[in-house]
């Protein structure tokens, strides 16, 4: 009995660890993917990526003893300036945790959803086409999960304003006719840091207006959606901001002459957080990623890139 209570026998975690790994440990996270990229010349708005977290009160995600890797998505890419080419727009990447089991953040679908080029995703990019035939191709939480990851992008109609991405709390709106654009939908709130912080906003709708009108471009959601541009006068569209997986603005066009157009604009990149007890041994890499103090005295490791968290159980 001397014996084995002298090679940790009397701590789990100790005699865990002598037998290759810390047992694994149940965490709270948030995981954000990337926001898509919006349209060029008076299109549609990205979609926010998709938002899951299990703070507060959800199901908290095991993870293992070592290593485990952790994915950030990146933004989608807006359309440049050359008409016609919807296909260079981008959704978001995804975001995810492998632990003992695998979340994931579908990336935020691109603006312009239409038929062969679908805008489904965590949020749903803006439609392009009020033709029934479009219908389900702005959709968000594809895949499904529950709680949601998201929401639909706008509807479009026959006016001249692109329509919203969706955002985490609700849908993007359509365009107004004749020359207001859709708003991207709004973000979720989370304070799993201590402070909180709104994530996943869709991307705002541009216009395509005639020379002189007075047009209104589509605001971004909270939660880092872009806001949408128009041509005249010339007001170009916002990128999704980084770290909170907001949707790309699209941008605006006028039908001149002279002819104007500007870019739609990426979205933004998502992040990945997870909460685990102060006494916890951890390490992240690359270096751009953070372990910092809770207010509450936890830890939070924090992902901004996509690496790798390793868990040594508890000091």
């Amino acid at each position: 009995m001397p014996i084995i209570g002298s090679i940790g026998g009397g701590s789990a975690g100790g005699y865990g660890q002598r037998k290759g790994g810390a047992a694994p440990i149940l965490v709270d996270y948030l995981i954000v993917a990337g926001g898509g990229g919006g349209r060029n010349a008076g299109g549609n708005g990205g979609g926010g990526g998709g938002y899951r977290t299990s703070f507060p009160g959800g199901t908290q995600i095991e993870i293992k003893g070592g290593n485990n890797a952790i994915t950030v998505g990146s933004g989608g890419q807006g359309t440049p300036i050359t008409p016609g080419q919807s296909t260079l727009t981008s959704p978001g990447g995804f975001s995810q945790v492998e632990g003992v089991e695998t979340i994931t953040s579908a990336g935020g679908g691109r603006g312009a959803a239409e038929i062969g080029y679908p805008g489904a995703g965590g949020s749903g990019g803006g439609k392009a086409n009020p033709d029934p035939a479009y219908d389900g191709y702005n959709s968000g939480n594809v895949p499904p999960v529950s709680p949601p990851q998201g929401n639909d992008g706008g509807n479009a109609n026959v006016s001249n304003g692109g329509t919203g991405g969706g955002g985490s709390a609700n849908a993007g709106t359509n365009g107004i006719p004749p020359n207001t654009a859709g708003n991207g939908g709004n973000g979720t709130a989370n304070n799993i840091t201590g402070s909180p912080v709104t994530y996943a906003g869709g991307g705002g709708g541009g216009i395509y207006q005639n020379p002189g009108n007075p047009s209104t471009a589509g605001s971004g959601g909270t939660g880092g959606g872009g806001n949408g541009g128009v041509a005249f006068p010339l007001t170009n569209a916002n990128a999704g901001t980084n770290g909170l997986g907001g949707g790309g603005g699209s941008g605006g066009a006028n039908s001149g002459p002279p002819y104007v157009q500007t870019p739609g604009q990426p979205g933004g990149s998502g992040r990945v957080i997870l909460r685990f007890p102060s006494v916890s041994t951890l390490e992240v890499s690359p270096g751009t990623n953070t372990i910092t103090a809770h207010p509450g005295g936890d830890q939070l490791a924090t992902f901004n890139v996509t690496g790798n968290l390793k868990y040594s159980g508890e000091a």
